[in-house]
């Protein structure tokens, strides 16, 4: 089998290699005081019974513009306001990250969602550029006749990691235009209801329109969904003895780029960061880019996007002050391509904003991820985790000095994740042309332990988290998927899914290999059947695999040969792209590897790494047709997704 990475040498430029662009380097480190998206003034309050209908709980949540602050400054040290996008109850008063709904297990909550990227009651352009040659909203046959220009962006939400009904779910072609007057072909509810069903856990929404995805929430379109239940109260007091309500703070991480006068920046022209690497460099085939429709050699799609400024929850390298004890932090990397590797550390001053001098890795521990607590509590020092994963943990900060400051840091690199942690000095991986040059995105926020310890007990046990058993239910089927990458009309670099093996899809054909959106569905497993999901990588990179509806039990990782040969793939307009399918599949002998200790709990989000076949165990236990994808959004956006529907299809 022939793997090849994305690119030899991936190299975003800095900042002040690209005129016009914000440089990283002067922005302030660990000034401005990070939101917590639990406390109480972040969170949307439930209204309550909606007019005669039997709502209990019931939100109004809205799309809409408005200029933040991230802290960002210019080169004389003047602050600059971004154009954003963010949700909230009003038009008046949205928020990046949204609002936090807080709900509680078995109580549904309602959400009237509404799309307000409006001006004067006329449609915002985007913020971002926009690739209208790619399978998106507007592409779809009956919709060409629309544009964002004349009828606005398109938005869909998604709930994820939400056990939620398919009309509920966000599929990407559910989407509507500013108040609703253009609606995608299976839209059918204002409303959405979410059930609630399951365990508490730390899921969040975001916008999932089709094939814009990555902008909409590069924007600013997302926010935490935080379900309790009778044991994870979120009050002080719990069966569990958890750190809560002050102690407990919630912080989205994501990457951007900006402007040098306060814009959020997105490449995709030529001289543009990244755009060599993914355009103009690439060979076999070249890229060729019609005038016609990419008449200054853009906006293009790029395969991969990595931010040179690191935000926590809107603002850029924010700081925390705590008290000496025990905090508990959940974590969720929202960023589009970027994988996380945060340890803690204790700065060598208690004003550094330098990782010079800082002492070693300090423990914490893990307690959870994705859609719930874990088997165990698993104690580390460092703690990676893919696009979309949510990480639930634990540190103590009486392990350092009063008057201390903690920087959490990032040891993964600026490229795309293959395996392998390359940005610590320390490391014999440490590899510089993964690094941006005078990389800042190796800290992500401080932590100033300056406040005194209060009256609240601080009685967390490690040993009382045992609540994930992984899936017990008979397996019904093991099913073969593939992840590729291939090429599409133009000969852009497009990453995609499909089969493993030949697979009969839903219309008796039998088909082997990548797939695109479009293709009659192939995932078609049995209302409350229980399968094991075989996932081959035959990319060069990481990949975080999303499945909408279930929380599923990661089991092992194997390693794998196959040969890879190519076919054509249609694309979205009837097109012609490349792609492949795999003959000669063998294991391995040797390379078997359980899920880890971390990984030991109810997740919706699996790294499925290159050249390995990861496994995972779930059960279908709704009807209807969802959605499973790459979560890097820029690999989404490009077909990286496919549907998947539960049960008979009438």
């Amino acid at each position: 089998m022939k793997i090849k990475k994305t690119i030899s040498k991936y190299m975003f430029l800095s900042a002040p290699a690209t005129p016009g662009l914000s440089d990283p380097a002067i922005q302030p480190k660990f000034t401005n005081l990070a939101p917590n998206a639990l406390d109480p003034a972040a969170r949307f309050t439930p209204r309550g019974k909606y007019k005669h209908l039997k709502w209990p709980q019931w939100h109004t949540v809205t799309a809409a513009q408005y200029m933040h602050y991230t802290g960002l400054i210019d080169s004389s040290g003047t602050p600059l306001a971004t154009a954003v996008w963010g949700y909230g109850r009003r038009k008046q008063n949205v928020s990046w990250p949204g609002g936090t709904i807080e709900a509680h297990k078995d109580v549904p909550v309602w959400v009237l969602w509404k799309n307000k990227l409006l001006k004067k009651n006329k449609p915002l352009p985007h913020l971002l550029p926009m690739d209208t040659s790619t399978h998106w909203c507007y592409s779809l046959h009956g919709y060409r006749k629309f544009s964002i220009k004349k009828n606005g962006v398109p938005l869909v939400p998604h709930l994820h990691g939400g056990h939620t009904k398919s009309k509920f779910d966000g599929n990407p072609e559910y989407f509507f235009s500013p108040n609703w007057l253009v609606r995608g072909p299976r839209w059918t509810r204002f409303v959405y209801k979410y059930h609630n069903d399951q365990n508490a856990g730390c899921l969040w929404y975001h916008d999932h329109a089709l094939g814009m995805t990555r902008l909409n929430v590069y924007a600013g379109l997302a926010g935490f969904y935080i379900l309790r239940d009778n044991e994870d109260t979120g009050r002080h007091g719990n069966p569990l003895n958890l750190p809560a309500e002050e102690y407990e703070l919630a912080y989205v991480i994501q990457d951007r780029m900006f402007r040098e006068t306060g814009e959020l920046f997105y490449p995709a022209f030529p001289g543009e960061p990244a755009y060599d690497d993914f355009i103009t460099d690439i060979s076999d085939p070249n890229v060729v880019l019609p005038k016609k429709l990419f008449p200054n050699g853009g906006p293009t799609a790029l395969a991969e996007f990595f931010g040179d400024h690191i935000l926590v929850n809107g603002k850029l390298w924010p700081k925390a002050e705590v008290e000496p004890r025990n905090y508990r932090l959940r974590v969720l990397n929202g960023s589009d391509s970027r994988f996380l590797a945060i340890r803690f550390r204790m700065a060598a001053t208690e004003n550094s904003t330098e990782l010079d001098g800082a002492s070693a890795p300090i423990p914490f521990w893990v307690i959870g991820s994705d859609q719930g607590l874990a088997e165990a509590t698993t104690q580390v020092d460092t703690l990676l985790f893919n696009p979309a994963d949510r990480h639930d943990i634990v540190f103590d900060f009486s392990q350092v000095p009063a008057g201390s400051r903690v920087i959490m840091d990032n040891i993964s690199g600026d490229a795309p994740f293959s395996g392998v942690l390359t940005g610590d000095p320390d490391s014999p991986d440490y590899d510089p042309d993964s690094l941006f040059t005078n990389r800042q995105t190796d800290r992500i926020m401080a932590f100033d332990v300056n406040q005194p310890l209060g009256e609240i007990s601080d009685n967390f046990n490690p040993s009382i988290i045992s609540h994930f058993s992984g899936n017990t239910n008979s397996v019904d089927n093991i099913r073969k998927v593939a992840l590729f990458e291939g090429r599409d009309e133009f000969g852009r670099l497009q990453p995609m899914q499909g089969t493993a093996e030949p697979t009969m899809d839903v219309e008796g054909n039998t088909v082997n290999g990548t797939l695109p959106w479009h293709a009659p569905i192939t995932e078609n497993p049995d209302l409350n059947s229980t399968e094991i999901w075989e996932i081959y990588n035959v990319t060069g990179d990481a990949h975080p695999i999303h499945l909408h509806l279930v929380h599923f039990e990661i089991l092992n990782r194997e390693e794998f040969t196959a040969d890879v040969i190519p076919q054509p793939v249609t694309q979205h307009d009837g097109s012609i792209g490349k792609g492949f399918y795999l003959e000669n599949i063998a294991l391995v002998p040797n390379t078997l590897v359980a899920a880890s200790g971390i990984e030991k709990a109810p997740k919706d989000m699996v790294t499925a790494l290159p050249g390995q076949v990861t496994r995972i165990k779930m059960t279908f236990d709704r009807p209807g047709r969802f959605v499973w994808h790459c979560h890097i959004l820029s690999h989404e956006d490009h077909d990286m997704m496919r549907p998947m529907h539960v049960g008979t299809i009438t």
